[in-house]
């Protein structure tokens, strides 16, 4: 074995110790944080702006959501928030209410959530069994519908 061998394997070494890193992609996280003043909002803007691979942070205080764009895991917004600025955050656990099939069953409706949004009931099986209909159910629900034409006539 001579010298340039050596020098061939002690460069293909790391390679074989270390693994590749993977590639974190280019997404929007959105964050639940309460904040109740412009300090607040200025702690947790200044937090993540100065995160590595963040691109955009948009902060909405009366809905109490951050949005962070760019090259970023949702853990490590949620881990920077609570370290460098001090505040308990979530991921965002609200979804439209039009996207949940029956958004005002117990567990999907929540007065806390902003105009128009419920939570997501659809991720979590078993938070709100109610929020989801299984077929049979919306058969029998579509049945004596308002909107049905050929509906049950006693209603």
């Amino acid at each position: 074995m001579g010298v340039d061998d050596i020098i061939a394997e002690l460069r293909e070494l790391p390679a074989k110790i270390l693994p590749k890193k993977k590639r974190k992609q280019f997404q929007k996280v959105e964050v639940k944080v309460r904040m109740d003043c412009e300090g607040c909002e200025r702690k947790v803007r200044k937090a993540l702006e100065d995160m590595k691979g963040v691109s955009s942070v948009e902060v909405d205080v009366k809905q109490n959501k951050v949005t962070v764009t760019g090259y970023v895991e949702q853990e490590e917004v949620v881990e920077r928030l609570r370290r460098r600025a001090g505040k308990k955050a979530e991921p965002w656990p609200y979804v439209p209410y039009d996207v949940v099939p029956h958004p005002y069953a117990p567990g999907a409706y929540d007065k806390k959530a902003p105009p128009g949004y419920v939570r997501n009931a659809l991720a979590d099986p078993d938070a709100a069994p109610l929020a989801r209909a299984t077929e049979e159910e919306e058969k029998l629900a579509s049945a004596f519908s308002d909107e049905n034409p050929n509906a049950c006539s006693l209603m």
